[in-house]
């Protein structure tokens, strides 16, 4: 479940939302106010996502602040007990991106019965998709020239594409409400990255 906030909520707001979650909040908090340090948090989304590997059912939680001048990403993962530790352990990552690095701001839409559409009619589900460059995934496949039997070897095309960070949220696993929050955070982000880049 996701949780936002924006301005007037600020750091108070953001570690409810972390509370509310219960995912290790202690541990999250701590991680995500060290990166924040002295700056206002503007606005934050808190999501948790539950995966079940084999028998093992693993917790995510990733929580995304965006402040007057950067975007931090934290991400914690639960472990299982294994070779490196008798006990089960949790790993959390913080990253910290200056809004002017912030290449592209995705948000995809999925609307349940197109024709229908009505304006401000809440989508069934949101993939906020995030690039900075950090980390780029390159497709390739070979070309062909349409000629079935053609055998002579035409290349390669491919595109890249920056997919430093992906959220998916829908309503059926995340409620309505949750959609709603992630929908205002892709506002906010994509308004301070417009803003800083002077567009």
């Amino acid at each position: 479940m996701a949780k936002t906030g924006t301005t007037s909520q600020g750091l108070q707001g953001l570690r409810e939302a972390i509370e509310r979650s219960g995912y290790y909040p202690a541990l999250v908090a701590e991680a995500v106010e060290a990166a924040i340090g002295q700056e206002t948090v503007v606005s934050y989304l808190v999501h948790q996502e539950t995966t079940i590997d084999g028998s093992e059912v693993r917790r995510h939680a990733s929580v995304l602040v965006l402040t007057g001048t950067r975007l931090i990403v934290s991400h914690t993962d639960e472990q299982a007990a294994d070779g490196s530790s008798p006990v089960p352990y949790a790993t959390t990552t913080t990253e910290s991106v200056k809004l002017a690095r912030i290449s592209s701001v995705m948000l995809s839409r999925v609307v349940a019965d197109p024709q229908t559409y009505e304006p401000g009619t809440l989508p069934r589900e949101v993939v906020l998709t995030v690039g900075w460059g950090a980390v780029n995934r390159i497709d390739i496949e070979p070309l062909s020239c349409g000629d079935p039997n053609c055998e002579a070897d035409h290349g390669y095309t491919g595109s890249t594409t920056a997919d430093d960070l992906s959220l998916r949220i829908s309503e059926a696993g995340d409620l309505p409400e949750t959609v709603r929050q992630a929908l205002a955070f892709a506002q906010a982000l994509s308004e301070a990255t417009t803003a800083v880049s002077g567009l």
